[in-house]
């Protein structure tokens, strides 16, 4: 499986985050994806950013209550105002005594540079 770096954050899911299939919510999972998004983001700016964007995000395996969950971020452009942040989505379970971890989604993120008055403003100064 392709590990990017140290993940940006990892997450144990818990029995709260589940939806009535005994899965976890894609909503959650869409929320760990911003944060960690936006922890790589702002390694290329301290100016305030919001999420403008998500792109693409398919879920590909369920996740599930106890599973070790890691957000890998890179930084996949930086134009004037916004920065484009691709998340890679890592469940690690236990299954028959024997740990498994694998993909379960991913997205790119896009964020935008704003001032007090929520307008975008240049990445750089």
């Amino acid at each position: 499986m392709e590990t990017l770096r140290d993940a940006a954050i990892r997450v144990t899911m818990l029995p709260r985050d589940t939806n009535a299939f005994g899965t976890i919510f894609g909503g959650v999972l869409l929320s760990y994806i911003d944060l960690a998004g936006a922890v790589e983001a702002h390694k290329h700016t301290v100016k305030k950013l919001v999420t403008v964007a998500m792109r693409e995000v398919v879920f590909i395996e369920p996740v599930y209550v106890g599973d070790l969950v890691s957000f890998y971020t890179e930084t996949v452009k930086i134009g004037r105002t916004s920065i484009t942040v691709r998340v890679i989505v890592e469940a690690e379970r236990l299954i028959s005594k024997t740990r498994h971890r694998g993909k379960v989604t991913e997205a790119e993120v896009v964020y935008v540079a704003v001032n007090e008055e929520r307008r975008p403003i240049p990445i750089a100064d």
